[in-house]
């Protein structure tokens, strides 16, 4: 693993994103590395659940890897938030607890990944958004859909449209976080409400979080409209503004095209 670090600690795997350097964006490497580390899970009789969590003391995703989308047309932009999408299903229908530990930053992709865990636990110092409009985009991985579910449609209309970020205590008492801690104490919580679940029926553990998502998930149109938006703003003009105003470090002129 190239940008995944995992560890066995008693029945729980440890996955921590690796990228501290660039706060743990999520490339297509780290995709992939993803999706074995799930589906692997899924299926071992090691562990009977996982946290995810970032390397370092800033972040524990700061949103996608913008250079790796700026240069895609639309039918790649739609083949990589469809990839991400199904990773974050993986994630959402893993018959095995996850919770992310929040440690920092969840933006972007970030925060998608953070939604497509089954809890989150963020530290005090953590926040909260998804700020595609800023780069002239929109979530493509989900992000459109499960923060409306977790919070509302008038609050997550806010701030999808506005690129707001909240700090954890507001993610709190949004609903989009079940505890806020010191990042000390961070893992230990995480480990906690785990072990409290382990000694219950890994069975009805199971055929219950098959039964949440299921009731989440009978209808994916709103998915799928995403997977073809984001094709879509990733080509327009807009989106080509955006996205190199972003890796230029300037703001960016938006025209509407």
């Amino acid at each position: 693993m190239n940008y995944i670090h995992t560890e066995t600690v008693g029945k729980t795997l440890v996955i921590t994103l690796n990228r501290p350097e660039v706060l743990n964006a999520l490339n297509l490497g780290l995709f992939a590395e993803l999706k074995s580390i799930v589906e692997a899970l899924s299926a071992d009789e090691v562990h009977l659940g996982a946290i995810i969590t970032g390397a370092g003391t800033k972040s524990f995703a700061a949103g996608a890897d913008i250079s790796e989308l700026s240069s895609l047309d639309s039918k790649a932009a739609e083949a990589v938030s469809k990839s991400g999408q199904d990773i974050f299903f993986l994630i959402e229908n893993c018959n095995k607890p996850i919770i992310a530990a929040v440690n920092g930053f969840a933006l972007g992709g970030g925060c998608e990944l953070a939604m497509a865990c089954h809890l989150r636990v963020a530290s005090d110092n953590a926040k909260f958004g998804q700020p595609e409009v800023n780069l002239g985009l929109l979530p493509g991985y989900g992000g459109t859909q499960r923060l409306v579910q977790l919070i509302g449609k008038a609050k997550a209309t806010e701030l999808l449209l506005t690129a707001d970020a909240i700090r954890s205590d507001e993610a709190l008492s949004l609903g989009l976080v079940n505890y806020v801690v010191s990042r000390d104490e961070l893992k230990d919580k995480c480990f906690e409400i785990l072990n409290k679940i382990y000694t219950k029926s890994p069975l009805a553990v199971a055929l219950t979080l098959q039964a949440i998502s299921a009731g989440i998930n009978d209808n994916l149109t709103g998915y799928a409209v995403e997977v073809h938006n984001f094709g879509k703003a990733i080509t327009s003009e807009d989106g080509q503004e955006g996205t190199k105003a972003f890796l230029e470090k300037r703001a960016a002129n938006f025209t509407g095209k």
